[in-house]
């Protein structure tokens, strides 16, 4: 046991004093999973709370992964060092990430200031690694002073990026009105930060008047933060200057009500019940099997007893 403990250990302080490798090394085992990541878990717990986590979210195709490189542009201009998780999808064959986020990334790919990580999905539903929020949590104690996270957007990601980030931005693209109004209450729930990226295609106007519109007629959230709607053109950087700016009024705000040191409980209180979740839901599938559910599971099909009675029987052997 202590042998395997103290790997994590070491990597940790060789990644905190700038080596990558052994980065790169610490975050492959948090994504595998198992003892060795609750030993990282546990390692970086206390060592962060410095880094400023920012989720960017979008349906596909929304040029999220350029303007990632641009808001990571304008961050190291001003000093700042910016690790990016981008959450891909899993290839289908290795189960691995697929790298599309680092090839459009490569600007930054000598500064030392910079770190990319993709992480697999893994089938998750949220487009969330299960992993992501350890793997946050590393890269923070390591010393990154941001750490942008990127996702796939599909599903219920974003619910998921909005539980993992500080600060959300939503991006959308011209023409995208239909699809705000579709989605209008869930992206209002979790955008902090609306932008347009694209902004020099038609309809961009016709899509800030639909989400200013829609951002009229709700509420002004506890701390006074109204989602403001910044235009960008990723490709050629343009907006993503106000748009950085945008995401640290935010964290000023918020940080000032009180709202962000309450955002970053709750995301705790969140992990906790599904690492809970998971665990119970672990036992429960190896308590079914073997000869008392086969036993079990023989008299519910004969009609001998009902399906409920029999789970009693079955969760009593876990304490559930």
């Amino acid at each position: 046991m202590a042998a395997r403990a103290e790997r994590p250990a070491a990597l940790l302080e060789s990644a905190r004093d700038g080596d990558r490798g052994a980065l790169a090394r610490l975050l492959s085992t948090v994504e595998r999973g198992g003892a060795d990541a609750r030993d990282v878990a546990r390692l970086v717990a206390g060592r962060g709370g410095r880094a400023y986590v920012v989720g960017i979210t979008g349906a596909p195709g929304a040029g999220k992964s350029t303007l990632v490189s641009a808001l990571v542009g304008v961050a190291r201009a001003a000093g700042e060092t910016v690790a990016v998780l981008a959450v891909d999808p899993s290839s289908p064959f290795t189960g691995g990430a697929i790298l599309g986020d680092r090839v459009r990334m490569q600007d930054h790919s000598g500064d030392r200031g910079v770190y990319i990580r993709s992480m697999a999905t893994r089938g998750h539903l949220g487009g969330l690694a299960v992993a992501a929020a350890d793997a946050v949590r590393t890269l923070d104690a390591v010393g990154f002073d941001r750490v942008i996270v990127e996702t796939v957007g599909v599903g219920q990601v974003e619910v998921e990026v909005a539980r993992a980030a500080d600060t959300t931005v939503v991006v959308v693209n011209p023409g995208w009105g239909d699809a705000v109004q579709a989605n209008k209450a869930g992206l209002m729930e979790i955008a902090d930060v609306f932008v347009i990226n694209k902004a020099d295609r038609p309809g961009a106007d016709a899509t800030r008047r639909d989400l200013e519109g829609m951002l009229e007629l709700s509420e002004i959230p506890a701390g006074g933060w109204r989602p403001p709607v910044v235009a960008t053109v990723a490709t050629t950087g343009d907006g993503a200057a106000e748009a950085w700016r945008v995401i640290g009024a935010h964290r000023e705000t918020t940080l000032a009500s009180g709202a962000l040191g309450a955002r970053r409980a709750s995301r705790a209180r969140e992990e906790l019940r599904e690492i809970v979740v998971r665990r119970l839901e672990a036992r429960a599938r190896a308590t079914c099997e073997g000869a008392d559910w086969e036993r079990l599971a023989g008299e519910v099909a004969a009609g001998r007893t009902d399906a409920w009675t029999a789970a009693d029987e079955m969760l009593r052997g876990i304490g559930a």
